[in-house]
């Protein structure tokens, strides 16, 4: 444990209170949900009354995070995108988490707009509507015209959210320090994900970022007519208020009112998703979250797209990863795509890779039969990331979120076209991952970045070389070996030898009865004329054993073999 964690855990006491008294009923839910007692169902309810009990286990965490507030509510769809973390079904269950919290009165919209920008709010809106058209846990969205006659959205920060925030994550924070030494989380990384989690936040909580995104994107498809980026006013946005273009279009509703209204669903479907393709292949920088919710289509089946706050970004390394993932897939290589997880991922201690190639070969034989025609590529990926948490391997989050954008995004384009294929807008990207793994400047860079890093070992090399033989000439060359299964057996060892000097000591004390006795402490005549120091020695010696034997125990039999 971190003593440092408990300072901050006591200081928000509080909401740690809150926090314990909400998990506390849904966990006394969750553990006596297969017994079905009535009067447990009259106790235990969400606040719209219906027992908890009828909800299944992933429902009832989404519940919590739910009742838990926006920053959970936060972690909860950041977590819906890492499926190697907490499997399929829970990720599935957590994209259905609902930020919508009570708006704010325009009072408090007006005076942070007015706090923001500097000027009353009517020297920079011509109209700006007081009923918002949504409200989440960041902020809410209103209406506005600007004084040149554009029409915009405007997205304006809860205020406190950010001190909320901040209080939440300092108690997760303390919360993962602690469960970083447990054996059952360690794995998971739990500080390492709270800093995630921390970073996403900080961002999501700062609006410029979503500017700089729009910009991004914006520029990326200038000339692609397909698709339409908001524009955004820089001049406008803080760090706590967005003005962005309001687009006007037709959300993902029934195929047949889209069709009434002049759509081609089939080739809408086909465009969106070589988009978003073009995101990740080609630019490295694609949209994290592209549910139905998150597209507009425009006149002349242009796709609007909004909602930039959540987006991924690939260094070319990983897009070469997650490439030769995908090719494994397609070209039934198992050998491949084992070697390509065990590499992207981080593999915990003692993991059976022999057991993960075995699976691996029997997911890419099953998939392999299929046709491309059939092949369903989100099942595949399904299925894949099951057997990666299967095995505890914990994927780089950027991967993570990229295996869930494509998932998400054949499922979108199915409820425009049922036989939409992912597989079938890949095929153009297959060849041209081949013919850029093969081209001459491809070559031509990795030969570059060899030789810089040759370089810098022909550099640095001598002088530690050198360095290294002049300590040992001097004498003052040290040898340092840190091994972590040495530090548990010298403290056996240290209280192994306590344990029978004390044992000696006592038992010479009692043999000489050695005062003081016990004479004066008990009636018991087989007692009295004990030393009292050697029964106290005999009892810290005998605890100190126990203590021992139980250490011994959790690590292996006492003939050394592992449990």
């Amino acid at each position: 444990m971190q003593l440092s964690s408990i300072p901050q855990l006591y200081r928000n006491a509080t909401r740690l209170t809150d926090i314990a008294t909400i998990l506390s009923r849904y966990g006394l839910a969750d553990l006596l949900a297969p017994f079905k007692l009535d009067v447990f169902d009259r106790i235990l309810r969400d606040r719209q009354g219906t027992p908890l009990q009828s909800y299944s286990r992933e429902e009832r965490i989404r519940l919590v995070l739910t009742e838990l507030g926006p920053t959970f509510i936060k972690i909860g769809q950041v977590l819906s995108t890492r499926p190697d973390l907490i499997g399929q079904a829970m990720a599935e269950e957590l994209k259905k988490l609902q930020s919508n919290v009570p708006a704010d009165p325009f009072t408090q919209v007006r005076k942070t707009v007015e706090e923001e920008m500097k000027n009353p709010i009517e020297e920079t809106f011509e109209r700006f509507e007081e009923t918002p058209l949504a409200s989440a846990s960041i902020g809410q969205v209103h209406l506005a015209t600007l004084l040149s006659g554009e029409e915009v959205v405007v997205k304006v920060q809860h205020p406190g959210i950010q001190s909320k925030i901040k209080e939440d994550l300092e108690i997760l924070g303390s919360l993962a320090a602690l469960a970083e030494n447990l054996e059952e989380f360690k794995n998971y990384q739990p500080v390492a994900l709270v800093e995630e989690f921390r970073r996403t936040l900080e961002r999501e909580l700062d609006f410029t970022w979503e500017l700089r995104n729009l910009l991004v994107f914006q520029r990326n498809f200038a000339k692609d007519e397909r698709v339409h980026i908001p524009h955004v006013y820089p001049k406008l946005t803080t760090q706590r208020v967005l003005v962005m273009e309001r687009l006007r279009g037709a959300s993902l509703k029934s195929q047949e009112q889209l069709k009434e209204e002049g759509f081609d669903l089939v080739q809408i479907a086909a465009d969106g998703a070589d988009i978003f393709l073009k995101m990740i292949f080609t630019f490295g920088t694609f949209h994290a979250d592209p549910h139905p919710g998150n597209f507009l289509l425009l006149p002349n089946n242009v796709i609007g797209l909004i909602d930039f706050g959540m987006v991924g970004r690939l260094s070319e390394e990983m897009r070469e990863d997650i490439e030769n993932m995908l090719l494994s897939i397609v070209t039934h290589d198992a050998q491949r795509l084992s070697d390509s997880i065990v590499r992207l991922g981080s593999v915990p201690v003692g993991v059976d890779i022999p057991a993960l190639r075995t699976d691996v070969s029997d997911f890419v034989s099953f998939y392999g039969a299929q046709s491309l025609d059939q092949l369903d590529i989100s099942a595949a990926l399904t299925e894949m990331m099951e057997i990666i948490r299967r095995h505890q391997v914990v994927l780089p989050p950027q991967i993570g979120m990229l295996i869930k954008v494509l998932i998400t995004l054949e499922g979108t384009s199915r409820l425009l076209n049922p036989n939409f294929n992912l597989i079938e807008v890949l095929r153009p990207y297959q060849k041209d991952m081949i013919e850029r793994r093969l081209s001459p400047k491809r070559q031509m860079r990795r030969l570059v970045r060899l030789y810089d890093e040759l370089a810098r070992i022909a550099d640095v090399l001598p002088k530690q070389v050198l360095h290294t033989l002049e300590q040992m000439q001097a004498g003052k060359f040290k040898l340092r070996i840190h091994h972590g299964g040495f530090q548990a057996s010298v403290n056996r060892l240290a209280i192994g030898m306590i344990a029978s000097a004390l044992f000696m000591g006592s038992s010479l004390l009692l043999s000489f009865k050695v005062p003081p006795l016990m004479n004066s402490l008990t009636k018991f005549r087989a007692l009295q004329d004990l030393s009292v120091l050697g029964v106290l020695g005999m009892l810290v010696s005998f605890f100190l054993s126990i203590k021992l034997l139980r250490a011994i125990g959790r690590a292996g039999h006492l003939d050394g073999s592992e449990e």
